[in-house]
């Protein structure tokens, strides 16, 4: 079996959170998406898992929920095929309710090119491409 990644989000709006991450590419997989937490598919091995409040705490075992508008506690990237599609997935994002910024890294952009991008809960995805 391949191996997956889930990125697991806290949101506070979930019908919100569904139409923005499908306007950005997602597909929503229904057979794991109920009340508490949606699944959102990138690709077979990428997911995005959309959490409502009270359940994301469930597996916080003494921390508190961080306010992602005001505080982060990862950064989570993911690689687009070009600089035009970052730039893309970016305006989508702005389009639908969220936001993006740049960095300046002190990298080349013909070598690495990345915007940050936030939801509309603020929890902050980084679009990149790097020409490999």
């Amino acid at each position: 079996m391949a191996k997956m990644i889930f990125v697991n989000l806290p949101v506070s709006d979930m019908e919100r959170s569904i139409k923005f991450y499908t306007a950005l590419g997602f597909t929503q997989n229904k057979d794991f998406s109920d009340a508490n937490g949606v699944g959102m598919m990138w690709d077979d091995n990428i997911w995005v898992m959309l959490l409502t409040y009270d359940f994301y705490r469930k597996f916080l075992k003494g921390h508190e929920l961080a306010d992602t508008t005001k505080i982060s506690g990862s950064l989570t990237a993911f690689s687009l095929n070009s600089r035009a599609e970052v730039e893309e997935f970016a305006e989508t994002a702005k389009n639908n309710g969220g936001d993006y910024y740049h960095v300046e890294i002190n990298i080349p952009e013909d070598q690495m090119y990345e915007l940050e991008v936030a939801d509309p809960d603020g929890n902050i995805l980084s679009a990149s491409w790097m020409n490999m």
